[in-house]
């Protein structure tokens, strides 16, 4: 739920309800004021294909956490292995973390940041 005023499209259009909302449109107002004090950020990253790693794992290496999509090559087991050795090296190099957060999806993260394997779960009454 979002406050009154809070959220407004960059071409300043109003949404009529039951409308469909592009949230790649939206313009938070304090926006530029909140990520300014960040000190990294979350990435996704689309591999096609095993060499698309080493483009993305700088953005590791300046201390943002990746998460990375692998559809396109899950079924190819010689690179399936391979991003999983190489990516292990690097969260290694880093002192970081690599694990699978999704199907097809692994994040991967700089030194400091832990992924838990455990998923949350509401809790039942």
């Amino acid at each position: 739920m979002f406050r009154k005023g809070l959220m407004r499209k960059h071409s300043g259009e109003t949404l009529e309800e039951g409308s469909f909302l592009d949230l790649g449109t939206m313009h938070f107002d304090d926006e530029d004021f909140i990520l300014s004090g960040a000190k990294s950020t979350v990435r996704v990253a689309e591999l096609f294909r095993f060499e698309d790693l080493h483009s993305f794992a700088k953005y590791a290496y300046n201390g943002d956490i990746l998460i990375l999509d692998y559809t396109t090559i899950a079924t190819d087991q010689v690179a399936m292995r391979r991003l999983g050795t190489e990516l292990k090296n690097i969260a290694t190099d880093l002192k970081g973390d690599v694990a699978g957060v999704a199907k097809n999806m692994l994040m991967l993260t700089p030194s400091g940041v832990r992924i838990d394997r455990n998923k949350l779960r509401p809790n039942m009454f």
